[in-house]
């Protein structure tokens, strides 16, 4: 089955054409970790500029670390300006179970606020053993995550 708009194959396991032209993302970048999440933006915003998604329609806010990440994205998401939302953090397994708490809840309040309000959001929040695991994974995955935000918010407006 093709997508008439996109030319694009809804099934079969083949990736859909991504085009990011008009739409309006939001994301949201957690400071804590700021080395690695800078890296996780930069490749995320470089993304979303190649699948067409112009500068002045992403809203790129800081916050201070994983967990307040929801909190911005729930904002975001109330004003009803975006068409998808990107959560960037970086979560390193330290000797206390804090590592659990904060990737437990900063995981459960993200999808929380997209399913509250029917706004995709790609969850970028790295959680990993140790830094060389983060620096291994930020640039794909701010990558995907950009492709991630496109492709659904696409999806999304087919089935509304």
């Amino acid at each position: 089955m093709q997508d008439a708009d996109k030319g694009a194959p809804k099934s079969g396991g083949q990736q859909a054409q991504i085009d990011g032209r008009d739409l309006r993302i939001g994301i949201v970048q957690a400071r804590f970790n700021a080395a690695i999440t800078d890296k996780l933006a930069e490749a995320c915003l470089a993304e979303l500029h190649a699948l067409g998604v112009a500068a002045k329609h992403i809203k790129h806010v800081t916050v201070p670390g994983a967990l307040e990440v929801p909190i911005a994205l729930n904002a975001l998401a109330e004003s009803e300006g975006y068409d998808a939302l990107v959560a960037l953090g970086c979560i390193i397994r330290g000797e206390t179970y804090h590592f659990e708490l904060v990737a437990n809840e900063s995981g459960a309040a993200v999808t929380r606020v997209g399913l509250d309000h029917q706004i995709p959001i790609a969850n970028a929040i790295l959680t990993v053993e140790n830094e060389a695991q983060a620096w291994a994974r930020a640039e794909e995955n701010g990558r995907d995550a950009a492709r991630v935000a496109v492709e659904m918010a696409n999806l999304m407006e087919d089935l509304s």
